[in-house]
């Protein structure tokens, strides 16, 4: 039997991810109770059973001792099960703003502030994230990308490592974005904004692509940029890095910066870890 424990952050996705699961034939029980999880996997596992995928989601609870949990799930990693666990990871920014959107309030601290229920939640969980087969940071992955993450590992069981790389296109003129890891100024190509055919276009249309990518320039940019994340990623993934955001800017994040991010990202999209790309500015001001 294939047992999958999803867990994580609050708010980080667990409940969309066990939705997702169980369209991919897992048999998902959300919510269950600490004291109950070894009792669940007795019955689950039981040979008269017919249950071969089965997915479980814990969650921390103020009113539920989360102190067992590890060496419970060791104890089942021990005995003939395939245990796997996948721990949901944020940033704390993105829950904010995700709790602030929902209203919800966070299970840790009901009647206090957000950030110290997210606080309390990453010390209990240090030690679960420490064991976890699995990481995805879910701070910038739309819906189907994460469901593109969970596939690769949970349907075509290729390998993966616990890296989500995210090119993140932008424009200068409304700021760096804060969890930009590495940021690269392509300001030094013409800009397609003073070709009047081309001024009202963005990066996604074939015909700025085309002018910026005319310029070798763009092409000798792209290969050393390729060169140098090539060697920085493998050893990102020996460090335990999860998340690498690569800031791709020029000056409004609608032309340049959106062809090159594009191009990367199509050139990186081969590697045994997850990758998305946004464009922050490509509608702004439009």
């Amino acid at each position: 039997m294939r047992l999958v424990v999803v867990t994580g952050m609050s708010g980080s996705g667990k409940r969309t991810a066990l939705k997702m699961l169980e369209d991919m034939g897992f048999y998902c029980v959300d919510n269950l109770p600490v004291k109950l999880i070894d009792k669940f996997v007795d019955l689950v596992s039981e040979k008269n059973t017919e249950l071969t995928k089965v997915a479980l989601g814990i969650d921390v609870r103020a009113d539920e001792p989360f102190s067992e949990v590890v060496k419970i799930l060791n104890d089942i990693k021990a005995r003939d099960i395939r245990l796997e666990i996948l721990f949901l990871e944020t940033s704390e920014q993105v829950l904010l703003r995700r709790y602030k959107e929902t209203r919800r309030l966070h299970p840790l601290s009901p009647d206090g502030r957000v950030e110290e229920g997210i606080r309390k939640e990453r010390e209990i969980l240090v030690d679960i994230r420490k064991i976890a087969d699995y990481v995805i940071d879910t701070s910038n992955l739309l819906t189907r990308d994460f469901k593109e993450e969970l596939d690769k590992i949970f349907l075509q069981n290729k390998q993966y490592n616990n890296l989500m790389v995210n090119i993140l296109s932008f424009g200068f003129k409304n700021g760096i974005p804060q969890d930009a890891d590495l940021v690269f100024d392509v300001r030094f190509l013409p800009n397609p904004f003073y070709v009047e055919r081309l001024k009202n276009l963005t990066g996604l249309d074939e015909a700025v692509q085309d002018y910026v990518m005319g310029f070798k320039e763009a092409g000798e940019f792209l290969d050393m940029l390729e060169n140098m994340l090539r060697f920085l990623i493998p050893n990102y993934i020996k460090e335990g890095k999860y998340q690498l955001v690569i800031g791709i800017g020029c000056t409004g994040g609608h032309h340049r910066s959106v062809t090159l991010a594009t191009e990367l990202y199509k050139r990186l999209s081969s590697g045994n870890y997850g990758i998305t790309i946004t464009h922050r500015d490509v509608d702004n001001g439009r």
